[in-house]
């Protein structure tokens, strides 16, 4: 059952598996049967969520700390192979004919939208899990993605030099997100594999690369294969669409925010170093993403459990993470938005003679 903090109820993690579910099943129907499911999906996806969390505005509490989520691992699962599913229904439905062009892009755009979306950060939670099983899962949907040097990168890269001009995931200020995207993209996929190589040195293990690489190739020879060229040229520029949004969420959560140099060390990573965005509807279906600063501060923390720092503490994005997505995609719009919130970020002091890296 819910539970409550104060007056703020706080839901149960099978809530979030619900509000995930729900617009991929009616994708799903949806590349099936064309029609109102698809046009109802993509509206779910791209308006109805953003929508209404502009018009509630308001998030759901924090959990008790040590508060026990017993479905946790049942939500992402189910989650997981929802993805799973979406993936190889839109791959059927893009090899055959019974779509028209209209719904096509239709259904392009939503299952696009959910794979950069809701797969991204189930995937995200599940590469934070300590069960070889439910890592293997997250990895799973990262590679189905054409996308499994995230796995790597994200966890060895991202959150030890994040906020720091080492992290090639963390946006700097004034950057575009159409210059941050390439950059991004290599970046983290060299410097990952750099890090697995070092592993790989130390403990004579494989190296993940391998599975990353190799794992992709499989699939795009798999949907070759199995539906035809027209739906692997599909399946190309959808793995396109969902990274560009799994790296918009990075920049968006990121954007120019740096940690303090202290002498000869960065300071450790705190609240002030990533965006949130704590709106309810939005954060369901993303399992608590927009709970981005206590995910970096606990990175093994189950998604339920994601708390918000004091207001006076942490920076906050003034527009459901959806929406500044669509903001950052404008560059002039977002520098308006975003860089006097950045500078202002930057004036509060954090210690005695800090400098910025």
């Amino acid at each position: 059952m819910a539970r409550r903090r104060g007056s703020h109820l706080v839901p149960p993690a099978l809530a979030y598996a619900a509000a995930g579910i729900l617009p991929a099943a009616l994708l799903i129907r949806g590349a099936e049967v064309g029609g109102w499911p698809l046009w109802l999906g993509l509206l779910w996806m791209a308006l109805l969520v953003p929508l209404a969390d502009m018009l509630a505005g308001l998030s759901f509490g924090d959990a008790e700390e040590g508060q026990p989520f017993p479905a946790t691992e049942t939500g992402l699962t189910l989650l997981a192979l929802t993805h799973f599913a979406l993936l190889l229904s839109a791959l059927s439905a893009f090899g055959g004919d019974e779509l028209t062009l209209t719904e096509r892009v239709v259904l392009f755009l939503g299952a696009g939208m959910w794979f950069g979306q809701v797969s991204n950060a189930v995937g995200h939670e599940l590469i934070h899990r300590s069960r070889r099983s439910l890592f293997r899962l997250g990895a799973a949907i990262y590679v189905s993605l054409l996308f499994g040097h995230h796995v790597s990168a994200h966890r060895l890269v991202h959150h030890s030099h994040v906020a720091t001009a080492r992290d090639p995931n963390s946006a700097r200020l004034g950057e575009s997100f159409w210059r941050f995207f390439p950059r991004a993209w290599w970046g983290s996929f060299r410097q990952g594999l750099a890090a697995e190589r070092a592993r790989a040195r130390l403990s004579r293990r494989l190296n993940p690369y391998l599975i990353w690489v190799g794992g992709a190739g499989l699939w795009i020879i798999g949907v070759w294969i199995g539906f035809g060229t027209r739906a692997m040229v599909d399946y190309l520029a959808l793995c396109l669409y969902a990274q560009m949004q799994l790296l918009l969420s990075d920049y968006v959560q990121h954007y120019g925010l740096r940690r303090a140099r202290i002498g000869d060390r960065v300071e450790p990573v705190g609240p002030r170093h990533s965006w949130d965005a704590p709106h309810a509807l939005s954060s369901l279906g993303m399992v608590n993403a927009p709970r981005h600063s206590d995910h970096h501060a606990h990175p093994g923390r189950p998604y339920p459990a994601l708390r918000l720092s004091p207001q006076d503490m942490r920076p906050l994005l003034p527009y459901p993470l959806p929406v500044m997505g669509a903001i950052a995609m404008v560059p002039p719009l977002w520098r308006r938005v975003m860089d006097h919130r950045v500078a202002r970020m930057r004036a509060e002091p954090v210690g005695e003679d800090s400098k910025r890296p």
